[in-house]
């Protein structure tokens, strides 16, 4: 007598080469859908890393992190300079990459142009996004610009748009929250990546800019038990609609 059986479906295997700054500010609620999709994720410290990095050139997707240094800092933080140079060259072979806060504004000084401390002062805590004007969203954005969605803000720096970018959201605060270089790279100055219980962890390790800018862990607790959850299912819409366009 003959069995039949099936062989089980494997995912394919795909890298994903995470640059942290601080390891407080991880990957948050993007982790599950990189897993989902068969990633391996390897994750590096930016500031003892040894640049150049062969593995940022090779893996499927490149992400960089939040951190609470500024990328006009390089004399203080030398690897800046190299991290600047590994994300320039992931931009410039069109291969996918995301950053998120200060990986955003890298990002901008990769291509060339002004980040800077902002005029308006520091955006911390809940806000919603606001479309770029004359600007049609993509459907895969689409999920955080909901009406009534709060999304979470921890940034004192800015940028400019730079050449041939794509502006996708802005706030009341500051027009460039978000844009787009191509169908490959992706970067967000606001943070979607956050969960109320996740966000426990970076009101200890920012407790000193929290003091001095006047705002309380407490405060910003009920705003995240409020509006919280509602990104968090935002989010994973977003993350998985991105994610489909490459893999």
């Amino acid at each position: 007598m003959r069995f039949a059986y099936t062989i089980p479906m494997q995912m394919p295997s795909r890298k994903a080469v995470v640059l942290s700054h601080v390891a407080f500010e991880d990957l948050g609620s993007l982790e599950a859908p990189l897993r989902a999709r068969g990633f391996q994720i390897e994750s590096l410290v930016a500031a003892s890393a040894r640049f150049p990095l062969p593995q940022t050139e090779a893996c499927e997707l490149l992400i960089v992190l939040g951190g609470p240094i500024g990328v006009y800092d390089q004399e203080e933080y030398p690897f800046l300079k190299d991290e600047i140079a590994c994300i320039r060259a992931r931009l410039q072979a069109r291969r996918p990459i995301l950053g998120i806060c200060l990986g955003a504004q890298l990002m901008a000084a990769a291509l060339d142009t002004r980040v800077y401390p902002g005029e308006r002062g520091a955006e911390i805590g809940w806000a919603p996004l606001q479309p770029a004007p004359n600007q049609q969203p993509p459907e895969w954005f689409a999920p955080l610009l909901a009406d009534g969605l709060k999304v979470f803000h921890w940034h004192g720096d800015t940028f400019d748009l730079p050449d041939g970018a794509v502006p996708l959201a802005g706030t009341e605060r500051y027009a460039n929250q978000a844009f787009a270089v191509g169908d490959c790279a992706l970067a967000l100055q606001f943070h979607p990546e956050v969960s109320a219980a996740g966000l426990e962890s970076w009101y200890v390790g920012h407790a000193c800019e929290l003091h001095h800018a006047g705002i309380s862990a407490a405060y910003l607790r009920s705003q995240a038990n409020l509006y919280g959850a509602a990104l968090e299912a935002a989010a994973a819409r977003f993350w998985n609609q991105w994610l489909d366009k490459f893999f």
